[in-house]
């Protein structure tokens, strides 16, 4: 027998699956931007959705809870929907700040957000079942493949915020298992209005009541993540507190990464109709993507301090709304004197949404730039600041970006609009 296998066809080494599934876009970009600056390039990242820790750190309550139980040794296997006291300590923080009503039996615990995304994939997707996502979006293309779901697509316009419409999505609706949502949208930090939102919901509750108790429901996943980080008089809305009949219908995914820049504490929640929570919580099992034990017990003491919860996202939602609204500014003064450059006002979340009409414009080795990625690393490489094509979030649109503050210093917004201006020079059409 041969001491080795030589394996001839790479493409038969693993599922078919696994052979075209494509990697994270944004942490390749991130990636590439991080060799480069261990290189000793000096690059302005503003790719990735994630906080500088220094810059923005944890609450100190929730520091000292988290300290407190490694000390006290609670390092066993947690209970698999997640501790009992963090799941009745969710269902109080919404109630208190979101006004959802959810016992511990519809709340599900998880190591973030991602888990408990792939797991209602999993659990409410049959193969070949329709999905609707708007873009541009954050990975629904990627759950929608690993679920060997029908996919379609709703391309929305900057006129409307890229927020997709209730006319745009009922053509689509009758039939589909899920339709999948998120406000504030990642990548734009933009948000539904209550009236569009309500159509939404009608145009779901009519398809429900259409198709009766016999079939497969269509779903709504209504990821929030970035809910309690909203700014000025925008106001969050959610489609059970506008329809409370939706609750039978939606799954909320939410969690501690972004409101408390906990990004890697890993504690994240899923709300919705117990019988589908049950069966999330059993594909988890299968798969062990539990919250570290210490974690979940110093989250549901920290969330059951109102006052506490209250003030640090006060706070927060002052430093990111500076930096996102400083860098509206100066797109806007760029515009103003004549750049091909524009951006939307920030609502949401930690992103702002940045128009770069770069296309057919020529760098100065005699580069044509054609797509998002020649824009964006046109801008790496003679601006030395990181942004992400919206190409990256499934959108055919090449000139508009997503541009992340988390991990951006207030004192470094001036130089990184001087760069791009300076870089936006150097270009001829």
């Amino acid at each position: 027998m041969p001491s080795e296998i030589i394996v001839k066809n790479k493409t038969n080494i693993v599922s078919k699956t696994a052979q075209n599934l494509i990697g994270s876009e944004i942490i390749k970009l991130a990636g590439e931007i991080k060799d480069k600056i261990s290189k000793g390039e000096k690059i302005y990242n503003l790719t990735i959705g994630d906080f500088d820790s220094n810059l923005f750190p944890i609450p100190s309550e929730f520091r000292e809870e988290i300290i407190k139980a490694y000390r006290l040794n609670e390092t066993n296997y947690p209970d698999a929907s997640g501790v009992y006291d963090l799941r009745n300590a969710v269902s109080g923080y919404l109630a208190k700040f979101g006004k959802l009503q959810y016992n511990a039996d519809e709340i599900l615990i998880s190591a973030g957000a991602r888990p408990l995304i792939f797991s209602m994939y999993q659990t409410l997707i049959d193969k070949d079942d329709k999905i609707i996502y708007p873009v541009p979006s954050w990975n629904n293309n990627h759950y929608s493949y690993l679920s060997h779901a029908q996919v379609i697509e709703i391309e929305t316009k900057a006129e409307n915020k890229f927020m997709p419409l209730a006319s745009e999505l009922e053509p689509y609706l009758k039939d589909a298992t899920l339709l999948a949502l998120c406000s504030p949208l990642n990548p734009t930090g933009t948000m539904f209005d209550k009236d569009e939102l309500e159509e939404i919901c009608d145009l779901i509750l009519e398809e429900n009541n259409r198709r009766g108790s016999d079939k497969k429901p269509l779903y709504l996943m209504y990821d929030q993540i970035y809910w309690a980080l909203t700014f000025g008089e925008t106001k969050h809305h959610n489609p059970v507190t506008l329809r409370p009949e939706m609750k039978n219908y939606t799954i909320f995914i939410d969690g501690m990464s972004k409101a408390f820049a906990a990004t890697g504490v890993r504690v994240g929640w899923a709300s919705g109709p117990a019988e589908i929570i049950s069966k999330m919580k059993a594909i988890l099992t299968h798969i062990g993507a539990w919250a570290p034990k210490p974690e979940q017990i110093a989250a549901a003491k920290y969330l059951s301090n109102h006052e506490a919860v209250s003030s640090y996202i006060s706070k927060m939602n002052e430093r990111v709304q500076f930096r996102l609204l400083k860098f509206h500014m100066g797109f806007q003064q760029l515009k103003n004197e004549g750049f091909p450059v524009d951006s939307v006002a920030p609502e949401g979340a930690i992103y702002l949404t940045v128009k770069l009409q770069l296309k057919g414009f020529q760098t100065d080795d005699g580069f044509i730039l054609e797509t998002g990625k020649d824009i964006s690393e046109f801008l790496i490489n003679t601006a030395g600041v990181g942004l992400v094509p919206f190409s990256a979030f499934g959108a055919n649109n090449h000139d508009w970006f997503r541009l992340s503050v988390g991990t951006c210093p207030s004192s470094d917004i001036e130089p990184i609009l001087l760069n791009i201006k300076n870089a936006l020079k150097t270009l001829s059409f």
